[in-house]
Parts: C-alpha cells; structure tokens; sequence
C-alpha cells in the first residue's frame, strides 16, 4: 500500500486528498524527526533563562505584555486551547478535519515550531486509528492562524470536546479510548504551535483544488457532447488561432476538444446556414482555459503553503534566535482561493448558457425542453431553471472574502483575511458547479437521442454509452432528482473522465 510520509517540505496537496480518501497510512519521517527536536530543545532552553518569549513565558494577542512565570506555561498552553474552542455552525467533513491534521502535522515537521515530536505523531495516529475530532465550521478570521478550527482539532487531542471514532460520536476521551491512546499534555509553546496555522483554509482549498481539477477536465468533456448535439462547427478549435493567442490554458482546451470530437460526423467544417457559434460554443477553449489558467495559480500558492511554516514565534535552533513575525497571515491562500471560486463559477455560468441552446427550441433544431411530445411533457425545462438558480447563488459567492477585514484582539491583530470564509465559499462553488455541469450532461445526452449516434465521435460515444447505463432516455416526464444525482456522481467521482481518458489518453 501506497504510504504519505510528511518531511515539511514535500507535501503534495493531491496526496494528501489521495491519502485520506484511499486511506494510505500516514507517518513522519525520521531523519527530519531530529529538526523538530532541535527546536524542541530550544524552547526548553528559553525556558531554563527565564527569558520573556511571545506565547512561552507571556500571554497572546493584546496580552503579550502580560508575563506567565514558569510554573503555568503548561496551564497557560491548555487554557489557550480551552478558550479559543469557540467555533459555530455545521461541521467540518471528516475529509477536511483529516486534511487540517495531516497539514498542520506537515508544518510542525519542519523544525521550526518548538513542539515535541510525540504530539506531532499523536496527530497522525490519530488520522490513522480514524479519529476525527468534531470541529464547527465558522469562527475562523484567517489571521494568526485559523485559530478557533484548529483548537477544535487540539482540543481533542487533550480529550477535551467531541471526536468521531470509526464514524461514530464520542466525547474525545473516549473516542481516544476506544482508539487505545492517551490524550496529550501540553508543554511550553505547544499549544500555540498547534492553532498558529492557515491549516483549516488550505485543507478546505486542497480538496477544492483536487475536485475542481476533475472538474474543469468533465466540463469539457460534457460541452463536446453539447457540440454534436447542437450540429456546433469545430473549426474554431482550430489550433493555429490559439497558438496565435497561446495562453496555456485556452491551447490545452481546445487541444482537448479537436480529440474529444475527432471521428465525429454531427459536427462540422462546412459553411451551411449559419456561419458561426454562439460564444458558449465557440468560446469554450477561452472561457474553461481561463479557468484552468487560473486554477494553476492556485495550485502554485497551495503548494507552497503546505510545505511552510505558518506559526509564531518561529524558532531557529542553530542561531538560538525567536522571531515574532506573520507567517500565520492567511492572505495569500486567501486571495488564492477567492480566485478559485471565480475560476469555477465561470465554468458553471458558460454551461448554462450551453443548456439554454439545448433546451430552447428557438436556439436549435431540437425539440422544445428536449422532449418527445412537449406540451403534455415538460421535459427538461426545469432543469434550466435549476441550473440557473445555482448560477445565480454563485454569482453572490464569487464575491471576495479578502477584502473584508475586522480588527481582532482588542486592535492588535487589526488586519485579518478572512480566507477560511473563501475556502468554504469556493466548496460550495464547487458543489454547485458541479451540479450545473451534471445537468448539461444529461440534457446533452438527451439532445443525442435526436440525432444518428453513429456518428458520434468513440469518446462522446463512450460517455453517452456511460450514462445511459444509468439513466434511461427521457421519453415522458418523471421524478429527475435522481437522475441528476447520478449524472452528479459520475462527474464528481471521476469515473466520466476515466472513460474518456482510457479511450484517447489524458486530457489537459
């Protein structure tokens, strides 16, 4: 079995989501091991000279003046922990929780945090026994970390809160029991090192990132079948207009398309009626392209992330030197994953404009709502309806979370992101999205019936052969929510793109 071994320096988001969803076990490895007790050792140090250090020997935020002698650094590490529980709203997934621990266990491997390597490798026990502490969704400003989810997550890691076992709800000492450990107790700096992180934005933003990958590659699987159902002319898929463009993005698209559509026979190079697409059609190498311009941007600072240290203080063990400073600040993942929620957004509002063609009778030559005996039946009609109603919430969630800022901490902490709200936008962009292309899919699908399927090119053929396994063709109205779901999973789980990309290779 495949394993994720965390260095802090070599973390690959997709892993990470691979990791948790096919449960490869998780370990530190043992030569970086050794950095993390250096830093472990310095602390113990400053200890030992009684030096003043933020959130070792002080309080935190506007308390930092405030001096913590030596006996209560242990009492004054859980109380940080015990107080900044205070998050609201639903629960994290057990995939995000799981992500924020193999994450945040990542960034104190790299030495730089002044915790003991027991209470790293307690998080990743914890992640292997599946435990998952139960941490509310909302209370995060993105500065000094995401503070309130992450001491959720260290809560229960002392056995204080609630935590899952195995899917199950327990109070986090017993879930701890039932996984046969023991909670930790806190030392000097710990408790800081554990919630001073960008932990719980960034592992919403890789899940994000790996789904919306899949995503952007269906889109254009989905909008090739749009093609041959609305008769759609390829040649502005031309590759010789978009190298004279060349961003990457809109090359690789349209690249995708000429080998999605090739051996097709229902679209078309000849001049006939009309001499041009709508731009849902002909723009789709510029639009999705865009979209995957950008999601590589997101990738980038994600990547980069993941691999660093984003507490403080920050320790550096050769020169003895404790540094304040904001590595915490979650701007750039904030920024990032604002970006990300537009990029997917534009995915889902071109494709609706691609279900209006299919289903509006004055835009094509189908039937009306693509049924058989419209006006008895109502076909597809609501299924626009549905999408644009999801286009129009995410036109609300695009809107950027980084450019709200609320001074925390009695106006010490008085310029925050707000990228843990950007993070949760962009999931439910996501989602939506996600359903805004299903419903293409099966409109596409039903636009095939009217037309000779002989002539559909092998890749499309594969996905309409693929779909009409599990939805039949519409002949008369009927409960669709279902149906949709089904077209929903397909896409989502990668199983769409899987039947494709075994017929003419990996699409960009």
């Amino acid at each position: 079995m495949l394993k994720l071994v965390l260095s802090g320096s070599d973390l690959s988001g997709h892993d990470v989501v691979r990791a948790i969803r096919e449960g490869w076990p998780v370990e530190i490895d043992p030569l970086q091991r050794n950095e993390v007790v250096k830093s472990r050792a310095l602390v113990v140090h400053l200890l030992r000279e009684g030096l003043p250090v933020y959130g070792i020997t002080t309080g935190f935020g506007k308390l930092a003046e405030t001096s913590i002698s030596g006996e209560k650094v242990e009492d004054l590490q859980r109380n940080l922990i015990l107080s900044h529980s205070c998050g609201v709203g639903e629960p994290f997934s057990s995939e995000i929780v799981k992500a924020m621990m193999i994450l945040r266990a990542n960034a104190l491997m790299k030495g730089h945090s002044g915790i003991r390597p027991e209470v790293i490798e307690r998080l990743v026990q914890m992640v292997n026994l599946d435990v998952v502490p139960l941490i509310p969704s909302q209370g995060s400003v993105g500065a000094s970390g995401d503070l309130v989810p992450l001491a959720h997550m260290s809560a229960a890691l002392i056995g204080e809160g609630q935590a899952y076992h195995q899917g199950r709800l327990f109070s986090a000492a017993e879930a701890l029991k039932r996984a046969g450990l023991d909670p930790v107790s806190l030392e000097a700096k710990e408790g800081l090192a554990l919630i001073n992180g960008t932990q719980a934005m960034t592992a919403q933003g890789i899940l994000a990132l790996h789904d919306g990958g899949v995503l952007l590659k269906s889109a254009d699987i989905t909008s090739s079948l749009t093609m041959e159902a609305l008769l759609g002319i390829p040649s502005a898929f031309d590759q010789r207009v978009h190298t004279l463009r060349s961003h990457r993005g809109q090359v690789e698209t349209a690249a995708n398309l000429r080998r999605l559509l090739s051996g097709s026979s229902l679209v078309h190079n000849k001049i006939q009626e009309r001499m041009q697409d709508a731009y849902s059609l002909r723009c789709i190498p510029q639009v999705h392209g865009a979209s995957k311009d950008a999601y590589r941007y997101v990738e980038g600072v994600l990547h980069t992330e993941i691999n660093s240290v984003t507490d403080n203080p920050i320790l550096f063990p050769e020169s003895g030197d404790v540094i304040s400073a904001g590595n915490f600040h979650g701007q750039p993942v904030a920024l990032a994953l604002d970006f990300l929620g537009i990029a997917l957004s534009e995915i889902g509002n071109i494709s609706e404009r691609r279900i209006e063609r299919l289903v509006n009778p004055q835009l094509s030559d189908l039937p009306p709502f693509l049924s058989e005996d419209s006006g008895l039946n109502s076909g597809y009609m609501i299924l626009q309806y549905t999408a644009a109603a999801l286009v129009s919430e995410n036109k609300v969630l695009s809107h950027p979370a980084s450019v709200d800022s609320i001074p925390t901490s009695a106006n010490q902490e008085d310029h925050v992101s707000m990228g843990s709200i950007g993070a949760r936008k962009a999931l439910r962009i996501l989602a939506n999205v996600q359903n805004i292309v299903a419903i293409e899919l099966l409109c596409a699908c039903q636009g095939l019936q009217f037309r000779d399927r002989e002539k559909l090119a092998p890749a499309t053929r594969a996905v309409y052969d693929l779909v009409r396994k599990h939805v039949p063709p519409l002949k008369q109205d009927r409960f669709l929510e279902p149906e949709m779901g089904v077209a929903r999973e397909l896409l989502a789980s990668g199983q769409l793109l899987a039947t494709v990309e075994n017929i003419i290779g990996c699409l960009n």
